[in-house]
């Protein structure tokens, strides 16, 4: 399916109808999903045909490591979702990161990130330091504070969507006119807010990553991570010269340098199994997220309600210093985290102990409500500066909100927490 028709899909239908039929895919045999394509590489009838396929004048596939019919599947549907040009699947959420990072970094590189990052970003930025990358982190989640730490060595600019856990919400507008005005692209994780709620780059992003094994997935049951390329972007091979080879491809460069290199050399490619276990759960999408956020929205003014020392933080709630610009950018909803900082870690220990509904679980996007204690887990290994600028804090606890019914869930967290008052 090309740019323009996907396009089209989107623009006539709704989103969840074009969750199911937007790409208009055939399979064999009259299949209603694609087949999971359990083979590592791919018989061809000639020579010729496979030489054509190995230097790129032929459509085809040869081994799985560079792709398959299963994750070319989902690849075409997330890149539909987030009207895109094209996507990479990979292994994880943090290959697809490193993917997306070191296509176009070299050492002497700087990055100028968000400060309100989840912790394994924050890590991986800091296992590039030894090859000479660096990374800037921003004072504040405002287009201002992008601009003070962009300097001449800075080569992209990356933020969330929804900072996890900190919750702070990006102007993606905003942030993409800086980048740009520097003739460096804006990368963006939309992983917490899905295309459900926002497509960055409709809003000037360059690339947009997903750990897909969370809300697109739905079910915690594969790990899996894709990027997807936007159109906007011309590329300076002055600043970039590892796309200069690549510039006949035109907007689909970037994607094309990172197929032929990075991501073909290094493995971290998508199992067939993973890829078909996504596309059965992007196909609920847009039903999760409304009840995840609708949810999460009335939990989080049940839970302010309660009063006392629970101190909630949530971009749908007014008092939110990130809710006027969740308002104007966001469509449906807020998004499903929603966090509460109790007063000390024994007592938010003590409350997630008490929990009968919500799963302890390193994870997020659930259709089950799931709930971790930040500081001791997934933040466990950055430095105490890190983790204050990531809004990690040791009375915070993290939920994930799932599709309950919300009344049993109000009133399983207000017997966890008037309990240990």
């Amino acid at each position: 399916m090309s740019t323009k028709e996907r396009e089209e899909a989107m623009n006539e239908y709704g989103f969840n109808t074009g969750l199911l039929h937007g790409t208009n895919e055939k399979y064999p045999q009259g299949a209603t999903q694609v087949p999971i394509y359990q083979s590592s590489a791919f018989r061809h009838d000639s020579a010729e045909d496979l030489e054509k396929i190995f230097d790129n004048k032929k459509m085809g596939f040869s081994y799985t490591r560079i792709n398959n019919p299963t994750v070319e599947s989902f690849e075409k549907r997330v890149t539909m979702l987030e009207d895109g040009i094209g996507s990479v699947a990979c292994a994880s959420g943090m290959a697809a990161l490193t993917n997306a990072f070191l296509n176009i970094l070299q050492s002497g590189d700087e990055i100028v990130a968000a400060c309100g990052l989840y912790g394994g970003t924050v890590e991986l930025f800091d296992d590039l330091k030894p090859f000479g990358i660096s990374v800037k982190y921003v004072k504040e989640n405002k287009p201002e504070a992008f601009e003070a730490e962009i300097t001449e060595k800075t080569r992209l600019v990356f933020a969330e969507t929804i900072g996890n856990p900190k919750l702070d919400v990006t102007d993606i507008q905003a942030v993409a006119e800086v980048a740009h005005k520097h003739d460096v692209p804006l990368i963006v994780d939309n992983t917490v807010a899905t295309p459900y709620l926002i497509q960055p780059l409709k809003l000037g992003a360059d690339i947009v990553v997903h750990s897909s094994s969370k809300y697109i997935n739905g079910s915690s049951d594969a790990i899996s991570g894709i990027l997807v390329c936007g159109k906007g972007l011309k590329w300076d091979p002055d600043r970039y010269p590892g796309l200069a080879p690549y510039r006949k491809f035109g907007p689909f460069a970037y994607i094309a340098k990172l197929r032929n290199g990075l991501f073909r050399n290094t493995g971290a490619c998508l199992a067939p199994q993973n890829a078909f276990l996504n596309n059965l759960g992007l196909e609920t999408l847009g039903l999760r997220m409304q009840r995840q956020c609708d949810n999460a929205l009335e939990l989080a003014r049940f839970l302010q309600g309660l009063g006392g020392d629970i101190e909630v933080n949530y971009p749908g709630l007014e008092e939110s210093p990130y809710h006027e610009i969740a308002e104007k950018q966001f469509r449906n909803g807020y998004g499903a985290i929603v966090t509460v900082r109790t007063g000390s870690k024994e007592k938010a220990f003590s409350i997630i102990n008490s929990l009968k509904i919500p799963l302890i679980i390193s994870n997020i996007g659930d259709t089950k409500t799931l709930v971790i204690h930040p500081e001791s887990t997934i933040a466990a290994h950055i430095s105490d500066e890190e983790k204050l600028q990531s809004g990690v804090f040791e009375d915070l606890i993290r939920i994930s909100v799932g599709i309950e019914d919300i009344e049993d869930l109000k009133g399983d967290f207000k017997q966890a927490i008037e309990n240990n008052r």
